[in-house]
């Protein structure tokens, strides 16, 4: 069956779903050849055939953008959720390497995030679209220890008007949830809210080169795209170490500050 594999293949390649180029193939590389080319595809197969719970989330998203996630914690579709708080996270409180103040965490979710950081030196908000989600997050949240150092409130982000602004905002799985088209006014909102001295962390991901979403393909580029004009500039980007398995590789950690010249 390789072999047969081997000649339908032996004068074009592809990759990624596009043609790339002809060539060549002589008997000894056949073997080799068609190993790379299956490992190949399935590498695409993962990035565009996503898994079930995904599958269902996006087509109930992408149907209603705004309902869309309701029904998801309706019905349980929440595959990004880690069900716990996002390491990460939970070390750079642990070593003191957040800022104190008070934070947000946009598309909080459950809230378990929003739980790990709230400390006496810092009061954090979970922000949601979903009423579900708010629920749940306050429930799992109302036997902590720090509950007094933290609120959940149901918002749209976008439309959102703080009375206070925030010395930290954490954003995880929320740049990605939105529209590509709506990141510009992501930006302005994070710039909006944020102090002129406070602290923009991003966990970028997923990076790869998957069609469509959500979750969206992110990169570099597209944060500093977004951010670079509103003055915002990286103080350290790194891949995150810490990832859970499924996501190694595919998560970097970026933070971020306001330049002086843009003050």
């Amino acid at each position: 069956m390789l072999s047969s594999l081997a000649v339908f293949l032996s004068n074009t390649v592809y990759a990624a779903g596009c043609l790339l180029r002809t060539i060549p193939i002589v008997p000894s590389q056949n073997s080799q050849i068609c190993k790379t080319l299956i490992r190949m595809n399935s590498k695409e197969a993962r990035g565009n055939n996503p898994k079930p719970a995904v599958r269902d989330m996006q087509h109930l998203t992408n149907s209603d953008s705004i309902g869309g996630w309701e029904k998801c914690w309706e019905q349980g579709l929440t595959p990004w959720d880690l069900g716990r708080p996002t390491p990460i996270i939970l070390h750079l409180h642990h070593t003191r390497s957040l800022p104190k103040g008070r934070a947000l965490v946009p598309g909080c979710g459950s809230g378990h995030d929003v739980v790990a950081i709230a400390c006496p030196e810092r009061y954090v908000v979970g922000l949601d679209i979903s009423e579900n989600a708010i629920k749940k997050a306050t429930d799992l949240s109302s036997s902590s220890p720090n509950a007094k150092y933290l609120t959940f409130l149901k918002a749209d982000f976008f439309a959102w008007h703080p009375t206070e602004m925030f010395d930290l905002i954490f954003d995880y799985t929320f740049f990605c949830a939105i529209e590509p088209s709506m990141r510009s006014a992501w930006g302005r909102k994070i710039r909006d809210i944020l102090k002129s001295d406070g602290e923009l962390i991003t966990l970028m991901f997923p990076f790869g080169d998957h069609v469509g979403g959500p979750p969206y393909k992110t990169s570099i580029a597209d944060y500093e795209e977004v951010l670079h004009p509103l003055g915002f500039r990286a103080t350290s980007i790194v891949d995150n170490e810490l990832a859970i398995e499924p996501r190694k590789g595919r998560e970097k950690l970026g933070r971020w500050r306001l330049s002086k010249s843009s003050l």
